[in-house]
C-alpha cells in the first residue's frame, strides 16, 4: 500500500484482484476486515519482493564495492608449493576482509556471465594477496591454490 500511496485501485491492479477485495483486506472497521487467503498472500509477497529486492541488492552491491566485504570460507587453500611447506594447500577456515575493488571485479565477472570457476580464480587471487602475501609485501611469484570449497559466505557492513 505504501508503494502505491495508499491507492487500493493500484494495489488491486498489481495483484489482479478487485479494488473491493483490497479494501476488505485493509479496512480498519471492526468485524469488516477479511485477511487475504494463502494464494493472495503469496501474490502479495511476490509483488513486494519484486519491487524491493532489486533496490536492496543494488544498495548492498554499492556498499560492498565502496567499503569491501568479509569473506568466510572453508576450503583447500595455500601456495602451490612442495608438500610439507608451511603454506602448502590444506583445508583451512578463513575469515578475511577483501577490499571494494575485489567486489567490483566479482560483480563485473558475474554480470559478464562468468562461471563459478572464473569467480573462484578472482577470489583465490584476492585471498592470496591479502592472506599470504600480506598486501603484496612478501611471497611474490608463488601461485595460489583455492579448491574444494565446502562453503563460502560474504558479509557486508
Amino acid at each position: 500500500m505504501a508503494a502505491h500511496q495508499g491507492s487500493t485501485r493500484k494495489v488491486a491492479a498489481v495483484l489482479g484482484v478487485s479494488q473491493r477485495t483490497v479494501q476488505r483486506w485493509v479496512t480498519k472497521k471492526p468485524g469488516a476486515r477479511h485477511p487475504p487467503g494463502p494464494l493472495h498472500l503469496r501474490a502479495i509477497e511476490e509483488a513486494v519482493l519484486g519491487r524491493w529486492q532489486p533496490r536492496i541488492r543494488a544498495r548492498r552491491r554499492a556498499q560492498a564495492e565502496a567499503e569491501g566485504f568479509v569473506f568466510h570460507t572453508r576450503a583447500r587453500f595455500g601456495f602451490v608449493a612442495p608438500v610439507g611447506s608451511s603454506d602448502d594447500p590444506r583445508v583451512r577456515w578463513i575469515t578475511q576482509y577483501l577490499p571494494g575493488e575485489v567486489a567490483r571485479e566479482l560483480f563485473a565477472a558475474r554480470d559478464a556471465g562468468a562461471g563459478e570457476q572464473q569467480q573462484l580464480v578472482i577470489l583465490a587471487r584476492a585471498l592470496g594477496h591479502a592472506y599470504f602475501r600480506d598486501g603484496g609485501l612478501r611471497a611474490h611469484g608463488l601461485g595460489i591454490a583455492f579448491t574444494d570449497v565446502e562453503f563460502a559466505d560474504f558479509s557486508i557492513g
